[in-house]
């Protein structure tokens, strides 16, 4: 598969030109890759209307993942979870009411785009969860929040893989959307690699309509390389206004050197890597089954993920410690769980080094916690709160407040209170769990 985006600039750095145009460093600087670092110069293309090699790159894209439309983003799933928003309001069918239904473990990007589109969500919510990040809704809670509404919703929305890893059941889910006469979006930034399994757990190839992937999540692409991708099940028109809406959100300066990579990667995926991702799903696999047997408890994972529940002497973060004292840095740790993200560019050797410092676990798997996800009463809108003015106050002080702006750290960004919701004593209790000391409230 050609790269037109890495053979232009590999041309252009290759060249003795002159650039009287931005960036600002000219082709120079310390970090190396400067003179690759360009802007819309001619031939270059333009990604928000594009037309030579963007365009053709973006054509190879939609052809490996299968899709009717596959457009790049380079401020990752943020950009996307937007524009997918957006597509769904814009084009859903005369009698769908502006209601988005979405599983409360949401990213705040979701919060924002709501805020931004004026969407008030309806939320799903879990028979019961172990984590803030978790948020496993069956078909059966969906087809139930959906037969109490007057109208059928613009769209469902659903994270899948979420934070630690745990996949939803998007055919079922996707049935149900569709016998209620509505579309299913998933927030899928952690699945990028899910297509190149020996069977796909892409969420289109499963039923789904949009969807988010952050290839720099699981792909070997720059950070903030992502993908918005349409199904063919979707009328033409989500296509065509796929740049549109991209557009409006993103900026008028997108990074060539994330372009790059993401056309890289299509060279890659078109070649053996779907092979090697096989492969090292093979590897962690039987890793887990190893740590199993040395007392860890591993919870059920998406296949290039390891998430290793707490114990009754360590808490995630203590996990994350050991693990930094042998020289292993963890994607994320919290009271209840440490995330490690693995892909076929990390080696047997990190994996048995990982194995050794781990070693047998001594203590027994924590007390499975649950953690009530924090219903609230809404108080005002999403939007109003979001754009009212805001002050930032002790946890110890917020109950009854209304949330100003989602209060999480990144990762996992997931917010604990929405905007608009007044807070009350569950929110407390899980800021308190998960270290939160301030939260922004409306004034």
């Amino acid at each position: 598969m050609d790269t037109p985006i890495l053979d232009f600039l590999r041309q252009y750095a290759e060249h003795d030109w002159v650039r009287f145009h931005m960036p600002g460093h000219k082709g120079k600087g310390m970090l190396g890759c400067a003179k690759w670092d360009i802007t819309e110069v001619y031939g270059g293309d333009a990604l928000y209307e594009a037309e030579g090699i963007i365009a053709r790159s973006e054509r190879n894209a939609t052809e490996l993942f299968g899709t009717q439309r596959t457009c790049y983003s380079t401020e990752g799933s943020s950009q996307c979870i937007r524009a997918m928003l957006y597509l769904a309001l814009n084009n859903r069918p005369k009698g769908n009411s502006n209601v988005i239904v979405a599983a409360r473990n949401v990213h705040k990007t979701f919060v924002y785009a709501a805020a931004l589109l004026d969407i008030e969500p309806i939320w799903l919510w879990p028979e019961s969860s172990s984590s803030l990040c978790g948020c496993p809704v069956t078909p059966a809670i969906l087809k139930e929040t959906l037969n109490k509404l007057d109208a059928p919703p613009a769209a469902v929305y659903v994270t899948s893989p979420d934070y630690l890893g745990e996949m939803a059941d998007i055919g079922d889910l996707a049935k149900v959307c569709h016998d209620s006469g509505t579309i299913l979006l998933v927030d899928n930034a952690h699945g990028a690699y899910l297509k190149f399994l020996p069977k796909s757990l892409d969420p289109l190839d499963l039923g789904a309509d949009m969807c988010c992937a952050s290839a720099h999540k699981t792909l070997p692409v720059l950070t903030g390389g992502a993908y918005l991708h349409i199904s063919r099940r979707l009328p033409a028109c989500y296509a065509d206004q796929a740049k549109s809406a991209l557009a409006l959100f993103g900026s008028t300066s997108p990074s060539y050197l994330i372009m790059a990579s993401l056309d890289a990667c299509n060279s890659l995926l078109a070649g053996d890597y779907p092979k090697r991702i096989a492969e090292w799903a093979g590897n962690m696999d039987c890793l887990k089954r190893r740590l199993g047997s040395r007392g860890w408890k591993v919870p059920q994972s998406d296949p290039l993920r390891l998430t290793i529940r707490a114990t009754e002497s360590m808490r995630g973060t203590d996990i994350a410690k050991l693990l930094r004292g042998g020289d292993i840095e963890c994607e994320h740790a919290d009271a209840g769980y440490a995330v490690l993200m693995t892909t076929p560019n990390n080696t047997l050797e990190e994996l048995y080094r990982l194995e050794k410092v781990l070693g047998e676990c001594r203590s027994r798997p924590a007390e499975q916690e649950l953690l009530s996800l924090a219903k609230a009463e809404r108080a005002m809108s999403v939007r109003e709160a979001v754009f009212r003015p805001h002050e930032v106050i002790p946890v110890s002080e917020a109950l009854g407040r209304i949330c100003g702006a989602p209060a999480v750290s990144c990762p996992p960004a997931i917010p604990i209170a929405v905007s608009g919701e007044r807070i009350g004593r569950e929110a407390i209790e899980l800021f308190e769990y998960y270290g939160i000391g301030e939260v922004d409230v409306v004034k």
